[in-house]
């Protein structure tokens, strides 16, 4: 009995869908990357319940013959090449013809499409693959392509779909990834009815003001400078920022022939340039356009085409480098300074005012290995191989983090402690000298006091007696509706004003003294920073942005009283040793380490 069948197209469309069309920001690319394929100049995207319902994209592109329209939703049905050989010379954002058809797999699809040569235009309907209607209609020139209720046949699928936030914050995070390298091309992007962004045409740097600026604050593109370079492999262009104005959430953007990709060995080389530049933690914000000659490149790798390969990449990681080091070097703010006075301006001055040439007094007798009297002229001391030791301090040193330390005023409340440099509490002990940071150590208290928090609703909320108002960009509002409960939750209370701000009513009384504005732009950051998806990790992300600006600062005295508390609170969490984050909290210095230095 034969066991090997051909699948039906409709099996096959929906299997071959599951690799272009993840969620509906895959769709909005794949639609809007057409649009562009088109010449369109004008795109304005339509969506409804982050895209479940509806995702709509109308252009003014050349449009489509009625032949083409149904041609279009065919597998392997393009414009963009007709023999192998072409995917060598691709200059359009699509060629595999997978699209479309993967698309009507998945959803129901209505289109309208004319050209402007055409009198009418193209009204056909696909119901998961299946033709419902093909008919002539009146439209504009250009396509306006309806893609409604995606997955509605893959319920499994439709299932897996995130919250309607998460897929927002995914569709604009996709939108971004367009219209920041076709800053020429006007974009709309409406969501249930609500304009979010509205980008005229204009400049590349223009673009990105538009998209992560706000007229509120200081211009975003006020703190790059430009980079630029030609070669004979490669042409690159873009901005970065100036090492002083790096954030720990950085927007960073590699482009290529006007597609979005991702390269970590491209990043390692800007980060490589900014070597020796940022604080600890800190990441530069980088838009960095590449064109090369297509024949160099291949993006044929992955259906969603942001992993593209280079024939050069060790090559372009170098002029990548150098050029970002020279546009950062240009710009910089401290002058370097020359100790080479040959070819100086020689300025005139008084012959009083002169300096004199440093006499220096060197006794040609002198001899190291002179002992009591004694000149060894054929060998060194004995042991002479002590002189090029490491010290002993600095050779062998592993302080055992994970090692169980006993914390001596658990065993005698009477036992001494002090406070070293307004940073560290010392313990002594039978073992060594306990040393335990006072901020991680706080920072690690109130992060599971404000969890328990949360979990139970439980947060105190202190009213502010002046609200005071935060400015957000569309991606950060959409963050905030996301968290909104959590926030609630933890004493936050924010009502909205207009399409990008708040007023905030009222705050955590932990951070009631502080303003908070920036502690609620931190834990926003901290959340898209560590791409939070679900409420425990929403609430593992604000609860620790909130407990690193609620805790002791560095430098603050603490009394003993203050010291113990914060110790015995410390040690009845499990996880002491070390911060949400990863960071070390206590450390034993050993009686063996101790004597060492001695």
């Amino acid at each position: 009995m034969d066991i090997i069948h051909l699948l039906p197209d409709s099996v096959a469309n929906q299997i071959a869908a599951g690799e272009v069309i993840q969620r509906p920001a895959s769709c909005l690319k794949e639609l809007v990357e057409n649009s562009l394929d088109a010449g369109a100049t004008r795109i304005q995207v339509i969506v409804r319940d982050a895209g479940r319902t509806l995702l709509q994209v109308i252009d003014n592109g050349i449009g489509m013959s009625e032949m083409d329209a149904r041609l279009a939703f065919e597998r392997h049905a393009t414009s963009k090449i007709r023999e192998a050989q072409d995917l060598f010379t691709l200059r359009t954002m699509g060629f595999r013809g997978e699209a479309l058809p993967s698309i009507c797999a998945v959803s129901q699809v209505e289109m309208m499409t004319r050209r402007a040569e055409d009198e009418t235009g193209t009204l056909i309907e696909i119901h998961g693959s299946d033709v419902v209607r093909q008919e002539p209609c009146s439209c504009p020139v250009g396509t306006n392509i309806k893609v409604s209720n995606l997955f509605f046949n893959v319920p499994v699928r439709r299932k897996f779909l995130k919250t309607d936030q998460t897929e927002l914050r995914n569709l604009l995070t996709e939108f971004y990834h367009i219209v920041l390298v076709y800053p020429k091309v006007n974009f709309t992007f409406v969501h249930n009815d609500e304009i979010l962004l509205e980008l005229p045409a204009g400049t590349e740097k223009q673009r990105i003001e538009a998209v992560f600026g706000n007229p509120k604050r200081n211009a975003f593109t006020s703190a790059f400078v430009d980079v630029h370079t030609e070669t004979e492999l490669v042409s690159i262009r873009g901005f970065v920022i100036k090492p002083e104005n790096a954030t720990r959430k950085a927007e960073q953007y590699f482009f290529v022939n006007g597609r979005y990709m991702r390269h970590p060995y491209f990043q390692k080389a800007v980060m490589t340039a900014y070597s020796g530049m940022l604080t600890a933690d800190y990441q530069p914000s980088f838009f960095i356009y590449f064109d090369i000659s297509p024949e160099s490149i291949d993006v044929n790798i992955h259906p969603t085409k942001t992993e593209i390969k280079f024939a050069d990449e060790q090559a372009i990681f170098q002029i990548l480098m150098a050029a970002v080091r020279e546009a950062l070097g240009k710009f910089t703010l401290a002058p370097t300074i020359d100790f080479d006075t040959r070819g100086a301006i020689d300025i005139p001055m008084p012959a009083t005012d002169r300096v004199s040439r440093p006499q220096v007094a060197v006794d040609p007798t002198y001899n190291p290995f002179h002992t009591r009297g004694t000149i060894y002229p054929d060998k060194a001391p004995k042991s002479w191989e002590s002189l090029y030791e490491a010290p002993q301090s600095s050779r062998n040193i592993d302080i055992p983090v994970s090692r169980n330390i006993d914390i001596p005023e658990f065993r005698d409340a009477e036992m001494p402690l002090w406070q070293y440099n307004g940073k560290y509490i010392l313990l002594p002990g039978e073992e060594g000298l306990t040393m335990i940071h006072q901020h991680r150590a706080h920072v690690t208290v109130l992060y599971h006091r404000f969890l328990d928090q949360m979990a139970h609703a439980q947060g105190a909320s202190q009213q502010l007696l002046f609200p005071e108002v935060i400015s957000l960009s569309p991606d950060e509002m959409v963050l905030v509706g996301q968290i909104a409960e959590e926030l609630r939750t933890i004493g936050f209370e924010l009502e909205q004003l207009s399409p990008d701000s708040y007023s905030i009513q009222g705050v955590p009384s932990q951070i009631a003294a502080q303003s908070p504005v920036p502690v609620l732009q931190q834990i926003l950051s901290c959340v898209r920073e560590r791409g939070a998806d679900t409420r425990a990790e929403w609430r593992e992300q604000i609860a620790l942005s909130l407990a690193q600006s609620a805790a002791i600062p560095v430098g603050k005295s603490l009394n003993e009283k203050e010291m113990r508390e914060l110790v015995s609170s410390l040690m009845q969490i499990p996880t002491h040793r070390i911060t949400p984050d990863g960071k070390t909290v206590l450390s034993l210095l050993s009686n063996e380490e101790i004597e060492k230095k001695f």
